[in-house]
């Protein structure tokens, strides 16, 4: 699926790549409506109400910004993130991976959605940082991955290779963001949040495990078919 020779550049997605989805999901949709109601007394019903609010700016920079949301409510988000902060940790493999990466020396990049918040609360719970050469945010950049001005501004602060770069997210949007601004190799992710089904992506090719795609551990090829080096990786 890849070939490894022809990568400098791994760009990684944090929450839903990385990071099992479970604890964003259940905060943003189940914990942050509930605690909302019972910090202001309000209605049960009103959670509704918040969890509308919260996906209505779904892609936007606001989406993804504690500080908007902190405002918008009233209330601490950060504060209420620690209060399940058990809930964050590693996808299955998402660790060995990273220990490959590491020894195999492409650079790697975190580049995600999430603000510095969210990066100071994850981080030093899960120890990405020590696998990454470099941190980039959209709230660094002004503008989500779901918009190509991202990949520019990306581009300027970690210039990279478009055509020798793998990009791996489980955002359908963004990944198509990425492939319309020509990063080569993409992959999407079978199942971000591990207490929701698995899913399969109708433009990417979506992986179970990221073992999948090391060397050594590609599928067996169809009697006559010839290993492309990666070129398949669009879906």
């Amino acid at each position: 699926m890849i070939d490894w020779r022809a990568i400098d550049t791994v760009l990684l997605d944090m929450d839903g790549t990385l990071l099992d989805l479970h604890f964003d999901s259940h905060f943003w949709l189940e914990h942050l409506p509930r605690r909302y109601v019972e910090l202001h007394q309000l209605d049960e019903a009103t959670q509704e109400v918040v969890r509308s609010k919260v996906l209505h700016e779904q892609g936007t920079l606001s989406w993804y910004s504690l500080d908007y949301w902190s405002r918008e409510l009233d209330v601490d988000v950060v504060a209420l993130k620690r209060e399940i902060q058990h809930l964050i940790g590693l996808r299955g493999d998402a660790l060995d991976f990273l220990k490959w990466l590491k020894q195999a020396h492409p650079r790697v990049v975190l580049a995600t959605n999430a603000d510095r918040a969210s990066l100071e609360l994850k981080l030093p719970l899960t120890g990405l940082e020590q696998y990454l050469d470099a941190i980039v945010s959209s709230a660094d950049l002004g503008v989500p991955k779901e918009e190509q001005a991202f990949w520019f501004a990306l581009q300027e602060v970690e210039p990279f290779d478009p055509a020798r770069t793998l990009f791996i997210d489980d955002n359908p949007r963004v990944l198509e963001s990425a492939r319309t601004f020509g990063i080569r190799h993409l992959l999407g992710i079978k199942q971000p949040d591990s207490r929701r089904p698995e899913r399969e992506l109708e433009e990417f090719v979506a992986l179970d495990t990221f073992a999948a795609i090391l060397p050594g551990n590609e599928p067996p090829l169809a009697p006559g078919a010839e290993r492309n080096g990666g070129e398949n990786a669009h879906g």
